[in-house]
């Protein structure tokens, strides 16, 4: 994680922006009443969508035994099933 100052980040606020996007970075923005994390919208959907799954009941568990399925129990010749 990138840390900066708030006078910094508006110095060069379209080239944080650029590497957040381009690099996935995640940046804190240091000001004196609080912090702010910035990152990329793909990242942030990653996180929502996580935070989602993991509220459904049973899903972690339902991952994981789908992670321990063979793949060759998972692809037919012509298809594959899910």
């Amino acid at each position: 994680m990138v840390s900066v100052n708030i006078t910094n980040f508006r110095k060069s606020i379209f080239s944080i922006l650029e590497q957040t996007v381009k690099h996935n970075d995640i940046v804190s923005v240091n000001t004196k009443v609080g912090n702010a994390v910035i990152m990329s919208e793909d990242d942030y959907n990653g996180l929502i969508e996580t935070l989602h799954l993991s509220s459904i009941p049973k899903m972690k568990e339902t991952i994981m035994e789908g992670l321990k399925t063979p793949l060759s129990k998972c692809v037919s010749e012509d298809k594959v099933v899910w």
